[in-house]
């Protein structure tokens, strides 16, 4: 049992309970709106312009248009395999940012079309290294050979 401002908390008596509840809903809301702020000042950082003028979620929206008519069904379908382990209230999120660099890649390659080859170099540049194994073993599974890009796994 202790005491916070003259309060006590975590008492057995049943005259605390209310004060009890009180103290654990301030803690949990504290923490909810703590994550939250996180994650919001995360997305107001993608917002804010870089040197040449543009923010990065601005040049996400401009590789994606540009490279719009270069997908097909079949890759937009490997696309959405890729992002299946995604939790799904980020997969949206997750699979336009892939997207945009996967365009990247394709249209300063000069590509007709994106290709496996893209998608795969595109998901290991946009996606943090931890998500590295999840296509590893998505690769392996499917028996799509991916030593070509080894190096930028490690």
């Amino acid at each position: 049992m202790f005491s916070v401002s003259g309060f006590r908390l975590l008492s057995s008596g049943p005259s605390n309970w209310f004060m009890n509840s009180i103290a654990f809903w301030t803690f949990l809301l504290l923490g909810c709106m703590c994550i939250g702020g996180f994650f919001m000042f995360r997305k107001f950082l993608k917002v804010l312009p870089k040197a040449d003028g543009k923010s990065k979620l601005d040049w996400q929206n401009y590789w994606v248009e540009r490279s719009r008519p270069l997908w097909s069904d079949e890759m937009k379908a490997f696309l959405d395999q890729l992002v299946q382990p995604v939790p799904g209230p980020f997969r949206d999120i997750a699979k336009h940012s892939i997207a945009a660099e996967i365009g990247k890649i394709a249209v300063e390659s000069d590509a007709p079309a994106v290709t496996r080859e893209h998608c795969i170099k595109g998901y290991i540049v946009a996606t943090p290294r931890r998500d590295n194994k999840f296509l590893v073993s998505f690769l392996e599974k499917n028996g799509i050979d991916y030593s070509p890009y080894r190096h930028l796994l490690k």
